[in-house]
C-alpha cells in the first residue's frame, strides 16, 4: 500500500515537472462563455431595479400611513375636547337647573330629585355621543391594513 502511495505521489510529480502549457483557446469558443455573463448581469440589474422600486412603494406607503395616523391623532384629540366642552355645557345645564329648583320654593322634592336625574342623562347622552363620533371619525382616518 505504501508502495502505491509512493508511486501514485511520484507519478503526480513528475506530470507536473514535465507538463505542457494548454494551448490558447479559440475566439469564438470564448463569446458564447460571455453570453451566460452577459444574461446574468443583465438579470442581476433588472432584480435590482425591481427591488428599488419596491422599496420606493413601501416608503410611499409608510408616508401615507404615517400621514393617516397623524390626521387620525389629530381627530381624536379635536373629539376629546369636544368631549371636554359637553362635559362642561352638562355641568352648566346641571348648575343652571339646580338654580332654577333652588329659587323655586314651591317645588316638591321629587320634582327636583326627577329634574337632576334627567340632567345627569342628557349629561351621559351627550357625553356617549361625543365618543361615539370621535371613534367613528378616528376608523374613518386611520389607513386600512392588508
Amino acid at each position: 500500500m505504501k508502495k502505491t502511495i509512493a508511486t501514485l505521489i511520484v507519478g503526480l510529480f513528475a506530470t507536473a515537472a514535465f507538463a505542457q502549457t494548454p494551448a490558447p483557446a479559440a475566439a469564438p469558443a470564448a463569446t458564447p462563455a460571455a453570453a451566460p455573463e452577459a444574461a446574468a448581469k443583465t438579470e442581476v440589474k433588472t432584480d435590482a431595479k425591481v427591488k428599488t422600486e419596491e422599496h420606493k412603494l413601501h416608503a410611499k406607503e409608510a408616508k401615507e400611513a404615517k400621514a393617516h395616523a397623524k390626521e387620525a391623532k389629530a381627530d381624536a384629540k379635536e373629539a376629546k375636547a369636544d368631549a371636554k366642552e359637553a362635559k362642561a355645557d352638562a355641568k352648566e345645564a346641571k348648575a343652571h337647573a339646580d338654580a332654577k329648583l333652588h329659587t323655586d320654593t314651591k317645588v316638591h322634592t321629587d320634582t327636583k330629585a326627577a329634574a337632576k336625574t334627567e340632567v345627569k342623562a342628557d349629561a351621559k347622552v351627550a357625553k356617549a355621543d361625543v365618543k361615539t363620533d370621535a371613534k367613528t371619525e378616528a376608523k374613518e382616518a386611520a389607513p386600512a391594513k392588508k
